[in-house]
């Protein structure tokens, strides 16, 4: 498998080229540009001491996302959704995929009552925009924890976070699975799937659908076994960023 190239010199298993950029925005209490390949996503977390008021009282806190697409981060202007007047169906899939993903790695009741919303705005599209997203968005949020922390807001010794996460979208294109795909494969692929994984290679989430035939078990394993090795490399550039002073 890994003797086929793809159109950018990739091999099957070989991730876009990954960057994250800790602390992009001075504003927020946590943020990071990530870029898988031409994909960016601008993830910044905001911390606020208390909980949304169906949730006082209960000692436990809260997590939660909003994603969006910036006009013309696509290769043709789109409207903005406040403009519309309403937030798309697709908006509002991937903002709540996003938010249940990280609370799957939080201990609400180590957060306290405490609220942190992460924001995920994608300034250049190129496939897997939600894959990266979450993988950002898990850094603006160890940020922004470790922030609250700062200001006595959490506990000194509790520890909120329980694993890592990250995710990447796999699929299977002219027969061969293949690891985290830009736009032009994603939108021929014959099954498209986006895994959802922690550090210590748990699933969170599998979105799969077959494009066109159905796949079969030992595609379907094929592609769980790209995921979590290219989560294992995700985790690895999330571990670097993080252990750098911000």
């Amino acid at each position: 498998m890994t003797d086929i190239l793809r159109a950018d010199g990739r091999t099957p298993d070989e991730l876009r080229p990954v960057t994250i950029e800790r602390g992009w925005s001075a504003q927020a209490e946590g943020s990071a540009l990530i870029s898988f390949g031409r994909t960016k996503v601008l993830c910044t977390a905001s911390f606020t001491n208390g909980v949304p008021r169906w949730m006082a009282g209960k000692g436990k806190g809260w997590v939660t996302a909003e994603y969006s697409m910036l006009p013309r981060s696509t290769n043709s202007r789109m409207d903005r959704e406040s403009v519309k007047g309403r937030i798309g169906g697709r908006t509002h899939e991937i903002s709540r995929l996003i938010g249940r993903s990280l609370r799957a790695v939080v201990d609400m009741k180590a957060l306290g009552e405490n609220t942190i919303v992460i924001d995920c705005d994608v300034l250049q599209a190129d496939g897997g925009t939600r894959t990266a997203a979450i993988t950002g968005a898990y850094v603006a949020l160890a940020d922004a924890l470790e922030w609250g922390r700062s200001k006595k807001f959490i506990g000194q010794k509790a520890q909120p976070l329980i694993d890592s996460l990250a995710a990447v979208s796999v699929g299977i294109i002219d027969g061969v699975p293949m690891l985290d795909l830009e736009y032009t494969e994603d939108s021929r692929a014959e099954t498209d799937m986006n895994v959802v994984v922690t550090g210590r290679g748990l699933f969170v989430e599998v979105q799969g659908t077959a494009e066109g035939a159905p796949f079969d078990r030992r595609e379907l394993d094929s592609l769980l076994d790209l995921a979590l090795a290219g989560g294992i490399t995700l985790t690895e550039f999330q571990k670097k960023a993080l252990a750098v002073s911000a």
